[in-house]
């Protein structure tokens, strides 16, 4: 949880707000992969990659 907080403060201080959309995005593909790759939507899945 530090790091988050850790990450907050920086985009909050140095107002790197572009940067908040490429972390969120990457975190949505990361669970998206974790949580697909057990089940049958994974050929799916990787058709988009």
């Amino acid at each position: 949880m530090e790091f988050i907080k850790d990450l907050w403060n920086y985009l909050r201080e140095r107002k790197k707000w572009w940067l908040l959309p490429v972390i969120l995005i990457l975190l949505l593909f990361g669970v998206l992969i974790v949580l697909s790759s057990g089940s049958a939507i994974a050929p799916f899945i990787y058709t988009i990659f």
